[in-house]
């Protein structure tokens, strides 16, 4: 295997300086007070190994592994630590070229972590794997402390079976089996999910085949309402040319008039321009005038504001020559104070300097005394160190030896013991042999319980094809309901949308209902009844109404309808109020019979047919789609109402068909859920005789492991009985050469009198130490004092010095600035004088500037009336131009209305037909010498067609592809049903290969822990027996695993009933139990040793190193028991010398010891 051979540390917690730690064969000890970092160490090897939670390093997060600072080091910005392998062996399989690696992980704050391998970076999980193939790790058995423990005495049996599978080698297989039930269970939801997507798909492709069948039928239509679309775009585009000839033919009448009145619009406006022409240099004269008028008043506004000015500025002058009188007498003071200031610094320097003399002197003497104290009482505490460590090493040998006599006296009692009770057991173990039948009876039982799962599992698939199809009966009679649903919901939206159309009032109406709503006509004649009465049809029927109708009686002698044509009273029903107009209107079948009767009507008479045409008694004709709005908002009024009626009709039926196909659905349901409940017993009975053979295999599988322990245990009795013969001869032999050895060390009286002697010459040697370092450090206090004061003084004249520079020149200054103010208000007291003079003269030219202003207004008033009336005449002109250009624009408008009706044909044309106008016949394929018929007849044509169109409703044209598409789907959902059949399959057999192969794996376990166990215990007790006991459960993947012990001279408990120190010795045992099974190259153990006295203690450090000379397994071990330390081959100091920082230091003891044996020898 590949060994661990050094440990470095760089900025790791408290070791912020680079540490080295060799881990070498044998017992290497890490001690130290506590909180110096110890187990930072330890920390550091299980992080470097891959550890990746904070928690389990102490911290808040993983930055807190880096170096934090201290009150005298900066915090650092970057943790590594290094370990070094040596992999001669090639035990590495992943790294065998390398014959040392050196793995590094180094973590930068707030940039995660980083591992290198023989500084090439790897990942994380690399470094985890290598360490784990070496049964080591960050969280493996290799690392145990004190916590870890005391887990293992109050854990749960179950808790402990981890130890049991960490052995075996199965420690995920928990996870794994979970893992492949979810799957299971997942495979099991989505082969349900995939019936259910199968059957929607098999409705959705009944309903695409007869989407395609309305496809075909739309294209037909569509066809035909091309043509009938082509013959109504040639009549309009020929309707389009004729208007806009006309339209241009006045547009030509219109530029004529333009021109004509431009010309008497130009005469006018030259006349305007030449009375504007002499108006302009009489404004200037007057603008003029103005301007001196506002330029002198501006100066008679400006001489007051200087004379406002002069005033202020006087007593300004004032108040600066008082200002500077007090600022002189201020600098003069503080000229004063800095004199005095430099005065007093300079006597104190010289002060200073007579205290100062002799000082070099003194300080020397004081340092060369403090040096000789201290160097005395360093080689005092160095003699005291040397004679309490031997000290304490003979009383760790006296102490040893005085242990091991009296256990070895005990532990030669307690195996004549043990040997008599080894032979009672190996007696009792003889006659409890298993009897061979009860295997035979168990693998018959196994034999019964698979018959009876393979028909539970028959039963199961037949339960699941009837589960299946009765989804499918579901699937079908859910879809007939949505269907026919949807087509109530369809009948539903459509009667409301209706009925909110129908509640809506009437255009015109106001307060009172129209007649219209007391009107009901028979289907087909709503457009005639709309085109015959029109307007009419809002007119109300109370007579408080502006509009209303009055029923009157019938005329006498009303003349009867042309040709016995029907009256429109026929087919309507209405008040009385409309009888005598809905008699005299008739109803013909069409437009040619309609201009026949015509020339037959009687006045007041009319006729219509149904499509809205109407032939009145006076000659009026009007037709469809060419009457008045009113009348087609009636008609549609009347269409809504009676469609209204049918949907409704239609509504009723459709709740019928819900109800039927609500009632199938429910039965279908009902059908499913039997079936379901009937798969659900089959799967439970299936479960049943699985779970009956788990039960069969692991009775069978109990029977082999009983016999299996059976034989270990005449083995390991036979094997005991030898070894405890042995070990009652070892003791005797031993227990003399203790006694012997004991009596040739004495009671150490003379090492400790010594020792006292010298700790208080060494206590004494503080004492003055302290002295002398105060005196030292009061006289440094002293100079440091007055070199500080000097150099304050130096800093501060300097400072005075300046201030009185400053201050001499400033009262200079101050002094010139008085002088110029006082003569600058001498030069002010004459100024108000000469102002005065300024003002009069001022006033006089103001006068002469007011009459010229007031000539050159009067001249451009008379001027400005005559601009007037020429500007008046010229707007008349322009006025009559603007008419012409008007009228000339509005019939350039009709122009480009008619240009842009041609373009709107043609666009239409060209969208619809992808052809010019001039291509249109040919296009659409017409006879060009033949009549098309009239535009209202085409139209008419072409409505009737896109009304069946629109009346399919919604129409899928890409049905058929889109049933291609889900063909193709269907098939490969149904393949994927039968691979996820197949998976379900597969996944169970997994499920139980897994534990089976975990039962073996964890029984054989079992056997080799629970026997290294018993020998450890034994070893760690002097005698005693001990196992582990599987409980619980009779299946091993769910047993917890019981620890029973029987020290020596106690009866056989549980674990929890021991002492403190049995439990924790116990627990010990059986980690390094688990740890012989599976062994690793470094073991850690993090002070273990702390609940134990000094007996389990030395029983302790005997074991680590019979285990230490019997493996190549490196051992490093945190104590702070002193006979642990005496136990190492080597120690390591942690220190904290420095507040925050640790130190490491080692001592060889094994080299120290040969050391210390070898010196007599020399010297002889």
């Amino acid at each position: 295997m590949v060994q661990f051979t050094h440990l470095r540390l760089t900025g790791f917690k408290s070791f912020v300086d680079a540490t080295d730690l060799p881990i070498e064969t044998g017992l290497t000890g890490v001690v130290g007070p506590n909180g110096c970092g110890k187990s930072n160490l330890v920390e550091a090897l299980r992080w470097v190994m891959g550890e990746t939670s904070a928690r389990q390093m102490r911290g808040g997060e993983m930055d807190d592994v880096i170096f934090g600072g201290t009150r005298d080091r900066p915090a650092r910005n970057i943790a590594e630590v290094t370990i070094t392998l040596d992999n001669t062996d090639g035990s590495a399989a992943a790294w065998r070229q390398f014959p040392d690696l050196e793995i590094s992980r180094r973590i930068e704050r707030g940039s995660g972590s980083l591992y290198r391998l023989n500084g090439k970076e790897v990942r994380a999980r690399d470094v985890q794997l290598l360490f784990a193939d070496s049964a080591s790790g960050a969280r493996s058995t290799a690392m145990v402390s004190q916590g870890r423990v005391g887990a293992l005495i109050a854990a749960k049996p179950a808790q402990r079976r981890a130890l049991l599978e960490e052995a075996a080698g199965i420690a995920g297989l928990h996870g794994r089996r979970h893992e492949a039930e979810g799957r299971l269970k997942g495979a099991e939801t989505n082969l349900e999910r995939l019936d259910d997507v199968l059957s929607a798909l098999d409705g959705q492709a009944r309903n695409l085949r007869k989407q395609a069948r309305q496809a075909a039928h739309y294209r037909t239509l569509s066809e035909s309402i091309r043509a009938a679309e082509a013959v109504v775009l040639r009549q309009r585009w020929l309707a389009a040319i004729r208007t806009l000839d006309q339209a241009r033919a006045a547009l030509r009448e219109s530029e004529r008039g333009v021109g004509e009145r431009t010309a008497q619009a130009a005469t006018a406006t030259r006349a305007r321009e030449t009375a504007a022409e002499a108006l302009e240099p009489l404004r200037r004269a007057e603008t003029e005038a103005g301007a001196r008028r506002h330029r002198l008043t501006v100066e008679r506004e400006q001489l007051r504001a200087e004379a406002d000015r002069l005033q202020a500025a006087r007593a300004d002058t004032e108040t600066r020559l008082a200002q500077i009188t007090r600022d002189h007498a201020r600098e003069t003071a503080r000229v004063s104070d800095a004199e005095a200031a430099l005065a007093r610094l300079e006597a104190e320097r010289s002060a200073l300097a007579t205290a100062a003399a002799g000082e070099d002197e003194a300080r020397e003497r004081g340092r060369t005394d403090l040096q000789q104290v201290d160097a005395a009482v360093t080689a005092l505490d160095a003699e005291v160190t040397r004679a309490t460590e031997a000290l304490a090493r003979e009383d760790a040998r006296r102490a040893a030896l005085d242990r091991q006599v009296a256990e070895v006296a005990a532990r030669a009692d307690r195996l004549a013991r043990r040997r008599e009770d080894l032979e009672r057991s190996l007696e009792a173990a003889h006659a409890r042999a298993l009897d061979p039948a009860e295997v035979d009876a168990a693998e018959a039982a196994i034999g019964t319980a698979e018959t009876a799962l393979d028909t539970a599992r028959a039963d199961r698939q037949r339960a699941e094809d009837a589960r299946a199809q009765a989804r499918a009966a579901v699937d079908a009679a859910r879809e007939a309901l949505q269907g026919v649903a949807a087509e109530r919901a369809s009948l539903r939206a459509e009667v409301k949308a209706l009925e909110a159309l129908l509640t809506r009032a009437a255009p015109g109406a106001g307060a009172w209902p129209p007649v219209l709503d007391a009107l009901s006509v028979a289907p087909g004649f709503e457009t005639a009844l709309g085109a015959a009465l029109g307007d009419d049809l809002q007119a109300a029927l109370d007579p408080a109404a502006p509009a209303h109708w009055v029923d009157l009686p019938p005329p006498a002698d009303p003349p009867p309808l042309p040709g016995g044509i029907d009256a429109l009273a026929d087919h309507v029903r209405a008040p009385g109020a409309l009888t005598r107009r809905l008699t005299q209107i008739g109803v013909v079948k069409d437009r040619a019979t309609g201009d026949a009767l015509r020339h037959d009507l009687g006045p007041g008479q009319r006729l219509v047919d149904a499509e809205g045409t109407l032939w009145r008694w006076d000659g009026l004709t009007v037709r469809a789609g060419g009457g008045a709005e009113a009348g087609t908002q009636a008609a549609a009024r009347l269409h809504t109402r009676n469609r209204l009626a049918e949907i409704t009709a239609a509504l009723a039926d459709a709740e019928a068909r819900v109800s039927a196909a609500e009632t199938t659905v429910d039965a279908a349901r009902t059908v499913l859920a039997d079936t379901e409940h009937r798969e659900a017993a089959a799967r439970t009975a299936a479960r049943t005789a699985e779970d009956g053979l788990a039960s069969a295999r692991k009775a069978h599988d109990d029977l082999r492991r009983r016999r299996a322990e059976m034989d270990a245990t005449l083995a390991s009795l036979r094997a005991t009985l030898a070894q405890v013969t042995a070990d009652g001869t070892e003791a005797t032999e031993t227990a003399a050469s203790a006694r012997t050895d004991r009596a040739a060390l004495g009671d150490g009286t003379a090492a400790r009198a010594t020792l006292a002697e010298r700790r208080a010459a060494l206590s004494t040697a503080r004492a003055t130490l302290v002295e002398t370092r105060a005196a030292h450090d009061r006289l440094l206090r002293e100079i440091a004092d007055r070199q500080r004061r000097r150099q304050a003084i130096d800093a501060e004249a300097p400072s005075w010095k300046t201030r009185l520079d400053q201050g001499r020149a400033q009262v200079a200054e101050l002094e010139v600035r008085r002088d110029t103010v006082t003569a600058e208000a001498a030069r002010l007291a004459e100024a108000p004088a000469l102002l005065d003079t300024r003002r009069a003269a001022l006033s006089e030219a103001l006068e002469t500037a007011e009459r010229g202003l007031k000539a050159a207004a009067d001249a451009l008033a008379d001027a400005d009336g005559q601009a007037r009336a020429a500007d008046t005449a010229a707007r008349d002109a322009d006025r009559s131009l603007a008419e012409a250009r008007e009228d000339r624009v509005r019939r350039q408008a009709e122009v480009e209305q008619g240009e842009a009706a041609c373009r709107t044909v043609a666009r239409a044309i060209a969208e619809r037909l992808d052809c010019p106008p001039d291509g249109l016949v040919a296009a659409a394929g017409l006879d060009p010498d033949a009549d098309l018929p009239p535009l209202d007849d085409a139209e008419a044509t072409l409505a009737r067609l896109t009304r069946e169109r629109d009346g399919m409703g919604p129409v899928n044209l890409r049905a058929e592809q889109e049933l291609a598409d889900l063909d193709e789907k269907t098939g490969a959902l149904t393949h994927e049903r039968d691979d996820l059949t197949q998976a379900i399959a597969r996944l169970r057999q997994g499920i139980a290969e897994i534990n089976r192969e975990g039962r073996q794996r964890l029984v054989a376990s079992f056997a080799t822990v629970n026997e290294s166990f018993r020998d450890l215990f034994a070893r760690l007790f002097g005698g005693g027996r001990a196992h582990l006991e599987m409980v619980e459960s009779n299946d091993p993947l769910e047993a917890g695993l019981e620890i029973m012990a029987s020290p020596p001279g106690k009866r056989l408990q549980v674990l929890s009933l021991l002492s403190g120190g049995e439990q924790a010795l116990t627990a010990l045992a059986l980690l390094f139990a688990v740890f012989q099974t599976n062994p690793a190259p470094i073991c850690v153990l993090d002070e273990v040793d702390a609940p134990l006295d000094d007996a389990n203690v030395d029983r302790l450090c005997h074991l680590l190193e019979d285990l230490a000379a019997g493996s190549s397994t490196r051992f490093l071990v945190v104590t702070h028991h002193r006979m642990t330390m005496a136990r190492m081959d080597r120690l390591f100091g942690v220190t904290m010398v420095e507040r925050g920082i640790s130190r490491l230091l080692s001592v060889d003891l094994r080299r120290a010891v040969d050391l210390t044996e070898n010196e007599p020898r020399g010297m002889a």
